[in-house]
Parts: C-alpha cells; sequence; structure tokens
C-alpha cells in the first residue's frame, strides 16, 4: 500500500477532540454517505454563518451544489466534519482544502462552524487540522477569500501569521495566503 493510501486509510479513523467543559466532538474525513447530514448542517447556519462561508445568502444548497460539497476524491477535494458522538453524529463543523490544478502544489481552503458551536476554539484547531494535512499531502501554498467583514475569520488567519491582500474582485473581499514549510 502506498504511503498516500496509508495516511488516508489513517485519516480515516478520525480523532477525538475534548473541549474546555467536557464536550467531545470526533473529526473525520467527509464520507460519501454524509450528503443529508451536510444539508441538515447548512440548514442550520444562520442567514450570517453561510454568507460568511459562501459570500452571498444562499438560501439551501442545490442538488448540484450538495452534490459538489459531499462527492470528494479526498485527494484533491480533501474535506473532514466535526460531529457529535453518537449514532446519529450531527455535524457541527466542516473544513476542506481543493488542490488547484491550474497551480502544482496550491490549495483553496474554506471552514465553517454551526452557530451555537462558534467561539469555542474550532476554527483554530480546524485550521491547525487544514494546514497539517495540506503539509502532509505535499501542498506548498493554501490560500481562501474572506470576507473583509468576517472579523474573526481574519483575526484567526492573522493570529495563525498568515498574509492578508487585497482582492483583485474588490474591497469586499480578502486574500488569505499561507505558505506551507
Amino acid at each position: 500500500m502506498s504511503a498516500a493510501a496509508l495516511a488516508l486509510r489513517g485519516a480515516a479513523t478520525g480523532e477525538r477532540w475534548t473541549l474546555a467543559g467536557g464536550h467531545v466532538l470526533h473529526l473525520r474525513p467527509l464520507a460519501p454517505g454524509d450528503a443529508a447530514a451536510e444539508q441538515v448542517f447548512f440548514n442550520g447556519l444562520s442567514l450570517d454563518s453561510r454568507v460568511l462561508r459562501f459570500h452571498f445568502g444562499l438560501r439551501e444548497l442545490s442538488p448540484s451544489l450538495l452534490k459538489l460539497l459531499t462527492e470528494v476524491d479526498q485527494r484533491l477535494h480533501r474535506a473532514w466534519v466535526l460531529v457529535l458522538p453518537g449514532p446519529e453524529g450531527a455535524i457541527v463543523a466542516d473544513a476542506r482544502f481543493v488542490a488547484d490544478p491550474a497551480r502544482t502544489g496550491a490549495a483553496e481552503f474554506a471552514l465553517a462552524v454551526a452557530d451555537a458551536w462558534q467561539g469555542r476554539g474550532l476554527g483554530r484547531r480546524l485550521m491547525a487540522h487544514l494546514i497539517t494535512e495540506a503539509r502532509r499531502q505535499g501542498l506548498r501554498e493554501l490560500s481562501g477569500d474572506v470576507l473583509a467583514d468576517n472579523r474573526r475569520m481574519l483575526a484567526l488567519l492573522r493570529d495563525l501569521g498568515v498574509r492578508l491582500l487585497g482582492h483583485p474582485d474588490g474591497p469586499q473581499l480578502i486574500r488569505a495566503e499561507m505558505t506551507l514549510n
């Protein structure tokens, strides 16, 4: 078995995250059968959280967008979910990166945390996880577009030493770029 296959196989087991206050969440790769849970997660996001994640007031995930978000190859498009323990395993956060075929060694990241779980450090831990996994995959750069009024995400990225640049599409967006050593 190749090193990449072994790494992905190991990642499939997931990680147990214990939060302050004793809450336990499970981080695992997004699975093919997660479409319904991903739809429930999206539906539970406030309109503000949907705008911050998708950059416009998306009311629902179309079947094609849901397919795009959940039918990932876990090679070029890597995605993880944080789920509550138990058989239902409700998704409370989603984090991912997608390799850019036009730019070897580069990928774009995105993440969303359910409103009730925001402010608990999940975004920071998820970004650290994305950075670790991108390095493990041999990527050299992660980037993403962040709304200029997404103060919490911009503060997190600044704390992580990410370069925040003007965006060619206008001042409403900030381009976040990090070089992975």
